[in-house]
């Protein structure tokens, strides 16, 4: 079954750190770029980080540039988010997507209805 599982969301304080999971299965990580995304009440939807299907580079969105850090464990097929510092404003449901290579220039701007794959998404509330 192709499908993207994301974990390790929770409730954390301001200040924390958190490590989110993005899981493949029935395809692997040089099929597409993976891209996280979040959602966050009232807000619109907003590119995090992505890393690309065809070589090491990664990209992280402007506003958790220099707090979040993207990696790929290719063994286990996976992508992970660390986030770092977190404060009230990273409160928000994260998913992680596929969408096509050509689409990777504008990553965090690709729009729903290009979304390949993606996951039903993980919580991270951040309240102190």
């Amino acid at each position: 079954q192709v499908q993207l599982v994301e974990s390790g969301g929770g409730v954390v304080a301001p200040g924390d750190s958190l490590r989110l999971s993005c899981s493949l299965s029935g395809f692997t990580l040089d099929s597409y770029p993976i891209a996280w995304f979040r959602l966050a009440p009232g807000k619109e939807r907003e590119g995090v980080s992505c890393v690309s299907n065809r070589n090491e580079s990664t990209w992280i969105g402007d506003s958790v540039k220099g707090r979040f850090i993207v990696s790929r464990d290719r063994a286990k097929n996976t992508v992970y988010l660390q986030m770092n510092n977190v404060n009230i404003d990273d409160t928000a449901v994260y998913y992680c997507a596929t969408f096509p290579h050509f689409m990777i220039g504008r990553w965090a701007s690709v729009g729903e209805k290009s979304l390949i794959i993606r996951g039903s998404g993980t919580l991270v509330t951040v309240s102190a």
